[in-house]
């Protein structure tokens, strides 16, 4: 057990985690590099450049004539995946701090940072891309200094790119990353973190030893579940699956028992044996909260079960994802998801149609609500739909996050602009070094979900980095907006907004609508509606054949005979038919801005 490390790497996004990585398999001589990001073996994760899921993976490393073996588990940047990060560091010892020598230390460095420290984790901070021509690795120092209080000569700088610095990272993990403690002799525990599903072998997890050992075709029960299986197969993770017979304690591995049913397998259960149980489970990690609710609807409505087997696919390989059903008028059967941001809700799109050939419709994506009624009796909403009676409510709290935004000073003018737009309180300011400031403000969930991120970097020319992290509820002035098509409800268009708001947005949305719903026979009115209120309205005109063409001449009253033949026509068309809403209107919605 001594000569085992288990290390995870923590960063901001595009700070070179990946690389790092790569070069430490290379250098170890796990793997034969023979493209970019041999981690990242996603098509998404490829295209997009970023890291999406956590990576597990074994290496083999000599040191002063021993043999240690270093299990790595490569962690994504990106706030909308900070569950995954959670989970790995659960699992773990120790960490390698990246930070990017010419951006210094970003907002997610830090949350990621401090979600290590919370778990005992030893760091090691690395300063990454000190071969290029813009890097400041001093003051970089002095940033990553300030914050954790290490030793300058603690640092180690490194470069992805060229090799340089790697040889130094492995010998700092083996000597200060501390080996696994546990018990070889007590009842079997070990932590699944993550789980694969594979189309022929079932379902594959993921999990780290803390006591016992484990033995391949030995019984074996989930703790939380109170199921039992055989262990068929367990082994470790290189770059493929390589069987074990043993596996002892502080090793990471792979356990294959034929699992089929996706739900059977938590992520954050204990494994243990039948025989021998122990006495509780190992606390690992808390329940995910999603923050971004969205409607996915299948665009056949046959596709519905095929639906529900993908979902919980995904689940499994992405556990910070949940749904339950739901139904809407205007779009059929579907399902209510939440996520953890828009990039992940993007992204959760994206391996639906890639993985599982699923085409789906995604509604506006909004927050869940407090609504207290007369009786003041609470009832949590997830969707404008499920919205009590207005005469009913008493008052309605939305979600607030607190927002940490790390920024060169140049930006702060726009960077305030932006927040105070939308609904934000200043908290306070910190200048961290020389020309940088951490910005904290309070703002509404519900005004970030749509675009806050993308503005954020654009304002700030992609300098500026955002995290954040719930803050409870307050109580504040919402009111359901609804979009009326001849006088009928939309329902997958209505949405839950701020009083201030609900005028312009209304308007907007109308004038969107009336460009993207295609003419018909007969007039259509586009209403944006509070309640009995008509704030907004747009027609789109009839389509109309011209009846009087034939006549030339003549009397007026042949004319308007046949306009009014036509009209009646019009009114009766009217009556009967009905507006077809075309999937563009729904995704123009999310781009009103």
């Amino acid at each position: 057990m001594d000569k085992i490390r288990n290390f995870c790497i923590i960063a901001h996004i595009d700070h070179g985690k990946s690389t790092i990585a790569d070069r430490l398999l290379e250098f170890t001589k796990t793997i034969q590099i023979t493209e970019g990001q041999m981690l990242d073996d996603m098509d998404l994760e490829k295209e997009r450049g970023i890291t999406i899921k956590s990576h597990a993976i074994q290496m083999e490393y000599m040191y002063k004539g021993e043999k240690y073996i270093l299990n790595l588990i490569d962690t994504p940047g990106h706030v909308d995946f900070s569950y995954e990060v959670s989970r790995s560091i659960a699992a773990c010892e120790g960490a390698l701090l990246i930070v990017d020598a010419s951006q210094g230390v970003q907002a997610q460095t830090i949350s990621n940072l401090y979600m290590a420290l919370e778990h005992d984790l030893e760091i090691i901070p690395v300063i990454n891309k000190c071969d290029m021509a813009s890097a400041m690795p001093d003051e970089v120092e002095d940033e990553i200094v300030e914050l954790i209080g290490c030793d300058r000569s603690d640092i180690i700088r490194a470069s992805g790119k060229t090799g340089m610095g790697v040889e130094e990272i492995l010998n700092a993990v083996v000597e200060r990353i501390p080996h696994p403690v546990g018990d070889e002799e007590a009842p079997l525990q070990a932590l699944i973190f993550d789980s694969v599903f594979n189309s022929f072998r079932g379902i594959i997890a993921y999990f780290k030893i803390t006591n016992g050992v484990l033995r391949a075709g030995e019984k074996v029960k989930f703790f939380n579940t109170g199921r039992e299986y055989l262990a068929d197969e367990i082994g470790v993770l290189k770059m493929d699956m390589i069987p074990r017979k043993e596996l002892r304690t502080g090793d990471v591995g792979y356990i294959i028992s034929g699992i089929k049913t996706s739900t059977e397998v938590k992520v954050g259960d204990t494994i243990t044996h039948v025989a021998r149980p122990c006495d509780k489970a190992i606390e690992g990690f808390e329940e995910v909260k999603p923050m971004v609710f969205a409607g996915v609807y299948p665009i056949e409505a046959e596709d519905y079960e095929n639906l529900r087997a993908s979902l919980e696919k995904l689940q499994l390989n992405d556990a910070s994802l949940t749904f339950f059903p739901e139904s809407s008028v205007a779009l059929g059967f579907g399902f209510r998801c939440g996520f953890l941001g828009l990039l992940h809700m993007e992204i959760i799109q994206e391996r639906l149609d890639r993985e599982f050939n699923m085409d789906v419709i995604t509604t506006v994506p909004n927050v869940s609500y407090m609504v207290y009624d007369k009786q003041k009796e609470a009832k949590e909403v997830h969707n404008p739909s499920g919205m009590p009676d207005p005469t009913m409510i008493d008052h309605i709290e939305e979600p607030y996050i607190r927002a940490s935004v790390i920024t060169t000073t140049n930006y702060i003018g726009p960077i305030m602009t932006l927040c105070l737009g939308k609904r934000g309180e200043l908290v306070k300011q910190d200048y961290i070094s020389g020309n940088r400031v951490e910005i904290f403000y309070d703002l509404p969930l519900g005004e970030i979900v749509i675009d806050f991120y993308d503005k954020l970097k654009s304002i700030s020319k992609g300098y500026a980095s955002f995290d954040y992290h719930m803050n409870g509820f307050r109580p504040s002035k919402l009111i359901k907006l609804d979009i009326l098509l001849n006088g009928e409800p939309v329902d997958a268009l209505s949405t839950l907004t701020h009083v201030d708001n609900a005028e312009s947005f209304g308007r907007r949305m109308c004038e969107k609508l009336k460009e993207l719903i295609p003419r018909h026979q007969f007039d259509i009115a586009i209403q944006a509606a509070i309640g009995g209120k008509i704030i907004a309205r747009e027609t789109v005109k009839q389509v109309r054949k011209d009846v009087t063409a034939k006549c030339y001449g003549g009397d007026i009253s042949r004319k308007r005979k046949l306009l009014e033949k036509q009209k009646k026509g019009k009114k009766r068309m009217k009556q009967i038919g009905s507006v077809e809403v075309p999937q563009k209107a729904f995704l123009a919605v999310l781009k009103l801005d």
